[in-house]
């Protein structure tokens, strides 16, 4: 950064040196003007042996070589400035990336549970992106400008004082002006980044949960949602542009007026022999420069100071320190830990819900190697004792102890090392199984990863993948199904042979047969551990050696299964509930009636997991899948043309207008500086008037000067601002119509690995925000220049065509390396983002599943897969730099080189008598100054180059095409639906994994208005059933119908309409309760029909105790809720719709025994009249289901009633076997 600067100060200085010589040079050609040295010879008369002419064209030719040397020195010195600065950028962009990843990382859960994951991502993409521009060579170039001002100056008071000083009367205005405006723009820019912060966290929401924004048909509900962040982004933005119009506008009007202060009062003193023409024009040239400086160092300035605004929000998250903090090597880390666990009288409340406690005076104790159980009713505190004994929070009072030592005396990293937790939520990342599973601890080798896999009975289906334990399980896991990712993470727990255990419902998510062999393991796994077991399901924990029963907050009784039993309280009746329900299903069998009381039924969780729906059951995807669909895809964007500038300004055919008007003033403003040239070589001629006529020609001038300052004013604040508008408005379009698009596309374009959340944000927030780079003051900039060059030709033309032509001839070079510039730029531009946005997919993957990074200590792994990620992009940055510098460099010093050319032929043609010194000096400074504009408007290459490629992603984006169409208005929309639902030979596989057969010829006939089961192993193909019937996606063979209509030819949104779904994911949106619940209906609920729905599944009761009643957030991903408060809101928001076809899948599963029964109660009575298709592993939920069908490899083996299939012995027999022994 420092030989940087220096290399940009001595490139600043090389106009004002340049003009030293040039003032002298003018001199020369006022004498040669004035002196009238060729008069005609009378006859016979010879001249001297010195020939002015001849003299006078060697004093052009010693120009010439100063100004080619001084061109020299600004190639280098502009190259090293460029690549100095560029390198900078690249490495600290690349260090605060990893930084600013790195912190969020470290902050405490609370912090999270305070900030959207949305947000912190959309803020490493976006505002990342924003400080990066701001960090690179704008810097070198707002130092450039700085040494132009000073030197300028400084040359300007050596030259004349006095002169200086007349010229210098307006600086305090222009820099009250210019500072004013610079810390307006600052503000806005802050207030900007913050509210396309919150449309980020919007999006990323809506994309992190998109099968149910697509099961409820909340497209529309959510794009409103976006636009409306997005609108109060738009205001900003046209504030800030406009003010930067205005800005620009009174800053060359106060420059112009102080050039009609220099042309007025020099005139008048070199009329008083105190100066010459050039010494006037050298301190003119370089106060004008030095003036130039300040406006040019306006729009970088500006990227500096929005840059500024996003750097805050970033060094603030660096600069937070958490009280829990992960990085700290302090605290105890004692050689052996035994796992005695001791509550002592704890209280807790969550920080983002202070009014409402949650624990009240907790107090238990674990002693080594015991099982402990926690019981109690959905939200009562159990899992808030697992995320403080992961010391996720600190308590309120009372204090914690593992093995006599208080966990906050503990060091961190070495406390949640000895822990293993098998949670609610299966999270597992985007990598392959055995990845997962390593990520139990460090070190692991394959072998002891295999034994882990086989001791949670996942190794034999991880075998029958076709890449085994080498297979890419999706994002969230969303390759395997529910029990598939249950046990990977199982294996995972299991992998690091942890001393302490919890386990929170950890076998809820699978299948009868595969729960029983992994329970099993489970025990054996407990066995030596103390293990803390959280489940709604009591015989999971009937074993345990000491079970709490905890009731609001508190412990109220506790004991083993026969003690507790004895006494007659909360757990006993939790008990009897259970028994009762499972009665009333079998009351035919009084055989099967007394085992219950040895294994009751499995109460199966739900997962918490908010992300995706059970629905998303996906067969894996290979390692080698993967990496060919994001080389097909690439190679797809490559085949799509790219963008012509006039499709991206197509784009902004709404504003058509504005641009017209703003095109317009940007003309006039392209005529002004050849205007300025015309008015600049009169003021030379005027040097060679006798003196009594100086004076009065020199105020004319100056009267023009000020004209011409006050058009610039005009045309800067009316063109700038009209194209500002017209760049905001276009902005706001293509985010909205991007996300749009985004939920416009079927199921299947989620699923690819390029179209991750990430991904998708990514784009959102940066690609569309990029388009307007090549509209807005960029394309006023690049009018204003084009009309300039043809006024500059017109001027060259008409008063020299030879030294038109030899200037003209010098503009290729200029043109071939600004080409250059622009190709390197944008050949760059597209790696960069791509490989960025691999990277932003790990930040987003790890961000979004903190919880279990953070309780698998996995956050320096997490840093270390992101920091690998962003190597390639900065390494290649820092080779394409050096490129963007040597071109940069030519084009600074072609300038220079072209002067030399244009005065050292100019000179020769004057001396010939062919041309005038006010001539030469015409068309010289009519293209130099058109060069200027060139130079301008090159300075807006990057972000030029950047637009270019984000709007052939974005127009790619726009024409993809879903095979469902989300939008669709075509297709039947019957009046009435009966409900009958028929799969003829359905044949299936899911589009990222084409190799594995999920249905094979299925068959399945559901009559109106009846229930039917489906059962099986998990992964057989249940919820695919589920996904086909909601058009998720199209089967390859055979048909899906509705009342005798195949559903391809229904309205696909009239189809979801009728159709509600309970999913084993419950997935809630961060708003509040009530709009949670009226989420699935079109426009507002009455209130009382929100009660109602609340009522029918048990959840009102809750509400109405909470502060803020229905109008309580409930957090992102619901994450304010306990997982049976968000399964019963996500049961009333399905009930809300009265839907003709209900789908339930494990929708009872996340409830504690009170509650699951009264909602099985509710749902029963929701079925009623309604077909219904009910998916669980547990036996009492569907034994009463008129029809269970049992799927085996992807057909209906079996089906029939209840106690037919029992009859038969077969297949539901042995999975219901496992229930009942």
């Amino acid at each position: 950064m420092v030989i940087g600067g220096l290399a940009a100060l001595v490139h600043g200085a090389g106009w004002p040196a340049l003009n030293l010589f040039f003032g002298d040079l003018i001199d020369e050609f006022i004498d040669f003007d004035t002196n009238n040295t060729l008069p005609t010879l009378p006859p016979g008369v010879t001249y001297p042996p010195i020939d002015p002419m001849e003299e006078f064209d060697k004093q052009m030719r010693k120009y010439a070589l100063i100004f080619t040397y001084v061109g020299i020195a600004v190639v280098f010195a502009s190259y090293i400035q460029v690549s100095c600065w560029s390198l900078s950028c690249e490495r600290q962009s690349h260090k605060l990336r990893k930084e600013f990843f790195k912190a969020i990382l470290h902050q405490e859960i609370a912090w999270f549970d305070q900030h959207q994951s949305g947000e912190l991502t959309s803020r490493l993409a976006d505002d990342m992106e924003r400080v990066r521009e701001g960090l690179g060579d704008k810097i070198g170039v707002c130092l450039q400008f700085l040494s132009q001002f000073a030197t300028g100056f400084a040359i300007g008071f050596w030259k004349s004082w006095e002169l200086t000083l007349v010229i210098m009367s307006l600086t305090p205005l222009l820099a009250i002006a210019g500072g004013f405006m610079a810390y307006l723009i600052t503000s806005f820019s802050k207030a900007e980044q913050e509210a396309y912060a919150k449309a980020g966290s919007v999006s990323e929401e809506v994309l992190a949960c998109i099968r149910t924004v697509i099961a409820f048909g909340g497209e529309h509900k959510e794009i409103k949602r976006y636009e409306k962040e997005l609108e109060g982004a738009k205001k900003i933005g046209i504030k800030k542009g406009v003010i930067t119009a205005f800005g620009l506008g009174l800053t060359f009007f106060i420059m112009f007026s102080a050039y009609a202060l220099a042309f007025w009062y020099g005139p008048r003193m070199v009329s008083e022999g105190r100066l010459t023409g050039g010494e006037v024009m050298t301190v003119f040239f370089c106060i004008m420069i030095g003036s130039f400086s300040i406006g040019n160092m306006i729009p970088p300035l500006s990227t500096v100071a929005t840059a500024r605004g996003a750097a805050a929000i970033l060094f603030e998250v660096i600069d937070e320190e958490p009280v829990i903090d992960m990085r700290s090597t302090e605290g105890l880390k004692p050689d052996t830990i035994t796992g005695n666990i001791d509550f002592e009288k704890v209280h807790f409340t969550y920080p983002s819900r202070p009014d409402v406690p949650v624990l009240k005076g907790i107090s238990l104790s674990v002693k080594t190697g015991q099982t402990v159980a926690l019981v109690g009713s959905s939200g009562c505190g159990k899992s808030t004792t697992v995320n403080l004994l992961l010391r996720f929070y600190d308590v309120l009072d009372g204090r914690i102890f593992i093995d006599g030592n208080e966990i906050r005396d503990l060091n961190l990293r070495w406390l949640r090392q000895h822990i293993g937790v098998v949670s609610q939520e299966p999270v597992l990342f985007n990598c392959s199984i055995e990845t997962n599973i390593s990520y139990g601890r460090d070190g692991v080798t394959k072998e002891e990863m295999v034994n882990a896999a086989k001791m949670a009975n996942a190794h034999e289906f991880i075998m029958k993948l076709p890449k085994g334990y080498d297979t890419i399980v999706g994002e969230r896991g969303a390759q395997l199904s529910g029990g598939q990712k249950q046990r990977v993470a199982i294996a995972r727990a299991l992998v690091s042979n942890p001393r302490i255990l919890l386990l929170d419902e950890a076998t809820s998510a699978l299948d009868s047969e595969s729960e029983k062999l992994v329970q099993q393991a489970l025990d054996r796994a407990s066995e030596g551990r103390t293990t803390i077991v959280i489940a709604h399901r009591l015989s999971t924990i009937q074993n345990a050696d000491i079970i709490y029963a905890l009731n609001d907050g508190k412990v109220v009784e506790f004991g083993n299964h026969a003690e507790l039993m004895k006494a007659n309280g909360t757990y006993k009746q939790l008990v009897t509930l259970q028994i009762i329900a499972k009665e009333e299903g079998e009351e035919d069998n009084a055989e099967e009636v007394g085992e219950l009381m040895k294994r009751q039924p499995s109460h199966n969780k739900i997962s918490r997991q908010l992300s995706h729906q059970k629905s998303r059951h996906l067969s894996s995807s290979s390692l080698d899948d993967g990496k060919k669909d994001t080389t097909d895809e690439e190679e797809e964007e490559e085949e799509i043309p790219k963008a012509s500038y006039w499709e991206v300004l197509k784009l902004n055919a709404p504003e058509w207008y504005l641009i017209v008007i703003g095109c317009f003033f940007s003309a006039i403003l392209g005529v002004t500086m050849p205007v300025f040239a015309i008015l600049f070589s009169e003021i030379i001629k005027l040097f060679s008037l006798p003196n009594d006529e100086i004076e009065e020609a020199a105020v004319f001038w100056s009267c023009m000067f000020v004209a011409l300052g006050g058009t610039m004013f005009v045309g800067y604040a009316v063109s700038i601002s009209c194209l500002a508008i017209s760049g905001e408005e276009l902005t706001l379009r293509l985010r909205s119509k991007a996300f749009s698009t985004i939920l416009r596309q079927d199921v299947a374009f989620f699923d690819q690995p390029t179209h991750s959340t990430g991904a998708l944000a990514t784009r959102l927030s940066a690609d569309a925000s990029n388009v307007k780079g090549a509209t807005g003051v960029r394309l006023s900039t690049l009018f204003q220049t084009a009309v300039t060059l043809a006024a500059a030709l017109v001027i060259g033309f008409v008063f020299g065509w030879k030294l038109a032509l030899v200037v003209l001839a010098c503009v290729p070079l200029l043109v071939v390396a600004g080409g250059l510039q622009l190709k390197l730029m944008q050949g760059t531009q597209k790696r960069d983002s791509e490989l960025l946005e691999e990277a932003g997919k790990i930040a987003a993957e790890a961000i979004e599943n903190v919880r279990t990074v953070a309780s698998l200590t996995l956050e320096d792994k997490m840093y270390q897969g992101y920091a690998d990620m962003l190597q390639l992009p900065f390494v290649q940055g820092q080779v394409n730099t050096q490129y963007y510098a040597v071109a940069f460099g030519i084009t600074q010093g072609m300038v220079f080189f072209l002067y030399a050319a244009a005065f050292r032929f100019g000179g020769y043609l004057v001396s010939q008598g062919e041309m005038t010194t006010d001539e030469v000096f015409k068309v010289v400074f009519g293209i130099a100054f058109a060069g200027i504009s060139l130079g301008q408007a090159s300075a807006f290459l990057p972000d030029y180059a950047k637009a270019r490629h984000s709007a052939n992603v974005i127009l790619n984006l726009f024409a993809t095409k879903p095979l469902i169409d989300n939008y669709s208005k075509s297709g039947l929309k019957p009046s009435t639906l009966n409900g009958e639902i028929c799969y003829n030979t359905i044949d299936f596989k899911y589009p990222t994994r084409p190799d594995v057969d999920i249905l094979k010829g299925l068959n399945l006939t559901i009559k109106p208005g009846q229930t039917v089961a489906l059962v099986g192993e998990s992964g057989c193909g249940k919820s695919t059933l589920v996904s086909l019937l909601e058009r998720f996606y199209d089967p390859e063979q055979g048909s899906v119908s509705i009342d005798g209509k195949s559903i391809t030819d229904l309205n696909v949104q009239w189809l979801r309409a009728n159709i509600s779904v309970v999913s084993q994911e419950p997935i809630l949106f961060a708003c509040s309760i009530k709009e949670n619940i009226q989420y699935s209906v079109d426009g507002e609920m009455d209130m009382a029909d929100i009660e109602r729905v609340a009522k029918m599944a048990n959840i009102h009761d809750f509400i109405s105790t909470l502060p803020t009643g229905y109008d309580t957030l409930v957090g992102e991903k619901g994450a304010q809720l306990s997982g049976g408060q968000k399964q019963r809101v996500a049961i009333a928001r399905a009930l809300a719709r009265n839907p003709r076809i209900l789908l339930l899948d494990e929708a009872t599963s996340a409830l504690d025994t009170e509650s699951e029964k009264i909602v099985q109660e509710a749902l029963d009575a929701a079925v009623e009249g309604r077909t219904s298709i009910v998916i669980a592993h547990r036996l009492s939920t569907i034994q009463n289901a008129d029809i269970i069908a049992v799927i085996r490899d992807g057909v209906v083996v079996e089906s029939g009633s209840h106690q037919e299939l029992l009859n038969k012995k077969g297949y539901y027999y042995t999975l219901t076997g496992g229930q009942r022994s």
